[in-house]
């Protein structure tokens, strides 16, 4: 419940922050991308807090919120919920402050942000299919064991160090941004930074991001009633209900909230790692996936994205770039129907490589009904160039009587 007391996050706060946790975390690389800016029709400028030593800017509130700790609130130790990126910022710096740290994540929590922050010396508990559910067990063991709990973003301290991320995009840059867009889960994120920058540059846009089935804030500044659920690649901001702080913030400083789709986050992904050469993860992808999504809204403007977190589990990733050469036709399975004759792949392969493309893999099928009874099914897996590549090779073996078709 928010304490009516408080006042609310400033300038001055988020200043402060900054002073706490100077030289405890990275101060992070702000860089224009020529070839996004290219793809998008926007400026491209990146705040990369994926070099943050646990990868994420979470680092940044949980330093902020741990030091304000009093002597007897370190000496009962604290407890977080989190789906990762909070859990390894306070386990991280509560190792290196000597704090005893408890984390409660989702069940679904990818197995490296675990890993981590078992690594980082916390006390890890897998609770419940999403944040909902880990908060409220969360709950339940800091009163059992007396903890200080550590909330993820609806938190005075935590919102004014993830501010900090604005101070410095704003000092990097040569020219002012025109807009600053942030991947919103609950909200610390972007209450923090356009608290700090909506102070220091009224003028600034400040534009939220969330994942389609996850419209939290969304829903909120519109009356829609909350609708949240589902499967999504961006798991760090698939929360269904932002903060109560945070929406005080956001209710006043947050220009717009836009809503991207899997396939938008995917391809963000793709992006920074074949263009970039840096690695994001669902929610980290966020704001260059709304700039893909919605470009007209961005055209022409000076934009700073923030590339919120990194850890993205190996195998998704893998999964993410493998679906991109499908996507872009550089992976293709085609089908062809031939006679079932000794010779005869080995004509069709040396056929497709004369074409300049490359055989992954061949299945044969001689059972298949819709086949003659003397003929047989090939599906074979081609890499290419591109689409223009795979129509070159369609086109030679149609020149040769072996029509291919494209398999989803």
């Amino acid at each position: 419940m928010l304490n009516v007391t408080e006042s609310p996050l400033s300038l001055d706060d988020v200043q402060a922050a900054a002073k706490v946790i100077d030289g405890q975390v990275e101060r992070t690389p702000m860089r224009m991308s020529r070839t996004l800016s290219e793809i998008t029709g926007a400026e491209v400028w990146i705040k990369f807090e994926n070099f943050q030593f646990t990868a994420a800017f979470k680092e940044r509130g949980a330093l902020n919120r741990l030091k304000g700790l009093s002597d007897d609130e370190k000496r009962r130790g604290v407890i977080a919920m989190s789906a990762g990126n909070h859990a390894q910022g306070v386990a991280y710096h509560g190792q290196k402050l000597g704090i005893p740290v408890t984390i409660v994540m989702p069940e679904n929590t990818p197995f490296v942000k675990v890993q981590h922050t078992r690594n980082f010396g916390a006390r890890v508990i897998l609770k419940g299919e999403g944040i909902a559910e880990a908060n409220e067990h969360a709950r339940k063991v800091c009163m059992e064991e007396d903890l200080v709990f550590l909330h993820p973003f609806d938190d005075k301290l935590v919102m004014a160090g993830q501010g900090t991320i604005a101070l410095e995009m704003l000092e990097d840059v040569e020219k002012p941004l025109d807009t600053l867009v942030v991947p919103i889960g609950g909200g610390g994120l972007i209450s923090g930074i356009a608290t700090a920058a909506k102070a220091l540059q009224p003028g600034i846009e400040i534009i939220g991001v969330e994942v389609q089935d996850y419209p939290a804030l969304y829903n909120q500044l519109r009356g829609i009633p909350p609708k949240t659920g589902g499967s999504t690649i961006a798991e760090g901001i698939a929360v269904k209900v932002v903060g109560e702080r945070n929406f005080e913030v956001c209710s006043r400083l947050v220009d717009d909230v836009l809503l991207v789709s899997e396939d938008a986050i995917e391809r963000a992904i793709t992006l920074f790692a074949t263009v970039e050469k840096s690695i994001a993860e669902g929610a980290g992808a966020a704001g260059l996936a709304a700039l893909l999504s919605h470009g007209s809204k961005f055209a022409g403007k000076r934009v700073g994205l923030v590339l919120c977190g990194g850890n993205i589990d190996t195998r998704l990733l893998a999964s993410v770039l493998t679906r991109s050469l499908v996507r872009d036709q550089r992976l293709v399975n085609i089908r062809i129907i031939g006679d079932d004759r000794p010779g005869l792949l080995a004509h069709v392969s040396k056929i497709i490589g004369d074409v300049g493309a490359n055989i992954i893999e061949v299945a044969h099928n001689r059972l298949a009904l819709d086949v003659p009874a003397k003929g047989a099914e090939f599906d074979i897996l081609i890499e290419t160039r591109d689409a223009q590549h795979t129509q070159e090779v369609v086109d030679a073996l149609t020149a040769v009587g072996y029509p291919p078709r494209k398999l989803a």
